[in-house]
């Protein structure tokens, strides 16, 4: 499908229309996480030092956050093919300068510019709902967050794979060059979408915070979101110094291919979105927090070591990326119904604070494995999705309506 076979008479997605979003979405959302579990051979190649290795990987997430907040909003004022695009060939630009980087200061710079132009993605998915009917915009929408999901959970091992098979900075040369066939093919397929916002910037990043006071859904999916997101991040932290640990002695290929594991939690997307569109987002909101809390309970049947528990690490990972993308898409699903006009801007505001939710899991994640091993951080990721659970139970309507702007 080309942007020229679009008509918004039609209110129909393609099933090829589908794909390429999806396929853009997960794409580009790797491109936060490709630099993970390279930290290591980065920052010796770099010259960084032990303390500061983080950075790493900080940048990037810096980066993105920054323009989550600044960058997505532009959505609701700027057509949309065109900032994506935009943003797509920041990306690239920041991938190529990481690739080429042999000291500290051109990656980090990079690495930012990586992060910042990521963000295109979060313009993506609020793109899809407006091109998606009502009928069916949950299935929409969870079959383009499936794509998204499995780029974040993909990326780690392709990278560790493409490294140890080369080098690091094959792995930003590989990415930087499909950013740049993702662009051209977005640039024939994509049809136009001009928001019809008024509004200058100044007064769209003011309108932000009038929304996230006064929009109660926004609040409720993104503290439910932000508490299980956190749980995510901290499982993925803390699992590769478990598995990599004198229980397991596992290799960074080994670690990878467990990583592996939670890909076929992405399915979630897909099926929470069909749900939603048949009204069922509290029941189902409820199935994600539980599924969540007890993949961290499984991992307590057998003793750490075990083949036995080695397996059910492997259930619980699956189990938990199942309930968090479940949850991303019922979230997204009941913010997108509040109205389109403003669709970006409450994206970036849901997106902006589970990330900070995610940013903290993998925090505590780090300090809980170091004072107390896997039993005291596998308590803190159960007790993470039993909040959101219990504010849950207050939910009141699953459709409260946003202040007019």
């Amino acid at each position: 499908m080309t942007a020229a076979d679009y008509r918004p008479d039609k209110q129909v997605v393609s099933a090829g229309m589908t794909f390429l979003l999806a396929a853009a979405c997960g794409l580009i959302s790797a491109n936060i996480y490709y630099a993970q579990p390279l930290a290591g051979p980065i920052s010796a190649t770099l010259g960084l030092s032990p303390q500061a290795a983080g950075l790493v990987v900080t940048l990037t997430q810096i980066g993105y956050g920054a323009g989550l907040l600044l960058i997505v909003p532009l959505g609701d004022l700027i057509e949309n093919r065109k900032l994506i695009l935009i943003m797509i060939g920041v990306a690239a630009l920041g991938l190529l300068g990481a690739a080429l980087s042999t000291h500290a200061t051109p990656y980090l710079i990079a690495s930012l510019l990586i992060g910042l132009g990521s963000v295109s993605v979060q313009v993506l998915v609020p793109y899809a709902a407006h091109l998606a009917p009502e009928a069916v915009r949950g299935r929409v929408v969870g079959n383009v967050m499936s794509g998204l999901m499995l780029g974040i959970m993909l990326a780690r091992p392709v990278s560790s794979f493409i490294a140890e098979l080369s080098s690091w900075h094959i792995v930003f040369f590989t990415a930087a060059g499909t950013m740049i066939l993702l662009a051209s093919f977005l640039g024939r397929a994509l049809p136009p979408r001009t928001p019809t916002s008024s509004l200058h910037y100044s007064e769209l990043l003011a309108s932000m915070v009038r929304l996230a006071m006064t929009t109660p859904v926004l609040q409720r999916r993104a503290l439910y979101q932000a508490c299980l997101f956190a749980a995510f991040s901290l499982f993925w932290t803390t699992t590769p110094l478990l598995l990599s640990g004198p229980q397991f002695r596992m290799s960074q290929g080994e670690i990878a291919l467990f990583a592996l594991a939670g890909v076929a939690g992405a399915v979630a997307a897909p099926v929470a979105g069909r749900i939603a569109d048949r009204g069922w987002i509290l029941l189902a909101t409820v199935f994600a927090m539980l599924s969540v809390a007890g993949s961290f309970l499984l991992t307590h049947i057998a003793p750490v070591g075990s083949t036995l528990s080695l397996g059910l690490l492997v259930i619980a990972a699956i189990l938990l990326d199942f309930g968090v993308s479940a949850n991303m898409t019922l979230g997204q699903r009941a913010i997108f119904a509040l109205g389109a006009e403003f669709r970006s801007r409450l994206n970036g505001l849901y997106m902006a604070t589970f990330f900070v939710g995610g940013a903290a899991g993998s925090a505590v994640g780090g300090w809980a494995y170091a004072r107390g091993g896997w039993t005291f951080t596998s308590w803190i990721g159960f007790a993470l999705p039993v909040v959101a659970l219990l504010y849950s139970l207050s939910e009141r309507a699953a459709n409260e309506p946003v202040q007019r702007l």
